[in-house]
């Protein structure tokens, strides 16, 4: 028999410190910014944003999509190693500390302080709970296939890489190596589209991906459309499931419609009064992931991803407050 694996999961994913903001629907209009999406930007646009924030409370959160989901797997019990860059200046401390409070192993070697500062993605919520995201990648984009370390993700059951990673070359090419390692150790592949702008940007990469790594796909609604090219969900779910066994799409308050093995099941969602989207999606993923390697059934999975989905629509921020634990065999059953 072969050895159970000490980790659950080898996240990848872009570094960046969080800034998170409560905003009216004219500073987006104001600033001419892509509501809903997330939006490159240097230091210096970023930083012009910041100085309008100056009269609003501002929290600090280690984040990014893959790291967001890690947080998600530890608070339901799971276990987890992450690989992102970080700056040796305050904010990349910050971000390493407060992974490892947070029981994510995360042992990159910080960058120079010369190389750029560490990433930060400023998160402005409107009342309606939509997020719009103004990004500064800074060091992230240095995140190069040295950086993963091969050890590490053959003791993980997957690993775990955000879409996100497409728009800088390095980090794109150490995607590639995490997977095609993956592949070589016997440890599954699980991908994210990340955002409906990627798939536009990267729809042929993807497939790539899909056909040739992917093991298990996250996605919602609207980038499967999209990506499919077709407004019918179930037409297009059943294309995803010609190329990937296990793919789960969620889709806001209706829960999520899981493809296993080119069978549809729908998982009911939980109904909430959203306060805020961002991270919903990545706490599902990481919901799915634990219950995926921690003997859930696979609609046991999402309905627990789900949950967390739920909980964190309900918060400001993309992370719980708390370990998730003693609730799981209370949605699961």
């Amino acid at each position: 028999m072969t050895e159970p694996k000490p980790f659950n999961v080898f996240g990848v994913g872009n570094a960046l410190l969080d800034i998170l903001a409560l905003v009216e629907d004219n500073f987006i209009q104001t600033h001419d910014l892509n509501r809903g999406s997330m939006t490159l930007m240097d230091t210096i646009k970023q930083g012009k944003l910041l100085q309008q924030l100056e009269t609003h409370p501002l929290e600090l959160r280690c984040g990014g999509s893959a790291a967001n989901t890690m947080m998600a797997i530890a608070q339901s019990g799971g276990t987890g190693i992450y690989s992102g860059k970080v700056s040796a200046d305050t904010n990349g401390e910050f971000y390493q500390q407060d992974m490892v409070a947070a029981g994510i192993q995360f042992e990159i070697e910080p960058a120079d302080t010369t190389q750029g500062p560490t990433g930060t993605c400023l998160v402005l919520t409107t009342p309606d709970a939509e997020r719009t995201m103004c990004t500064n990648l800074g060091v992230s984009t240095t995140l190069s296939v040295t950086d993963i370390n091969v050890d590490h993700l053959s003791q993980c059951q997957y690993s775990y890489i955000e879409g996100y990673l497409w728009d800088a070359p390095q980090p794109r090419k150490a995607s590639i190596e995490t997977m095609e390692q993956s592949k070589r150790l016997g440890v599954k592949v699980a991908f994210t589209f990340s955002d409906m702008f990627l798939v536009e940007r990267f729809g042929d990469d993807f497939r790539s991906v899909l056909t040739e790594y992917c093991d298990v796909l996250f996605c919602n609604a609207d980038e499967v459309r999209h990506f499919c090219g077709n407004e019918d969900l179930e037409v297009c779910a059943r294309q995803l499931g010609e190329k990937v066994n296990l793919v789960f799409i969620t889709n806001s308050n209706k829960g999520c419609l899981v493809v296993e093995n080119q069978s549809l099941i729908q998982v009911p969602g939980f109904p909430v009064k959203p306060v805020d989207t961002v991270g919903a999606g990545d706490a599902f993923a990481g919901g799915v992931l634990y219950g995926l390697t921690n003997g859930l059934t696979t609609p046991q999975a999402a309905r627990w991803g789900n949950y967390l989905g739920s909980q964190i629509v309900q918060i400001h921020g993309p992370r719980l407050s708390e370990s998730q634990q003693d609730k799981l065999a209370t949605i699961i059953n």
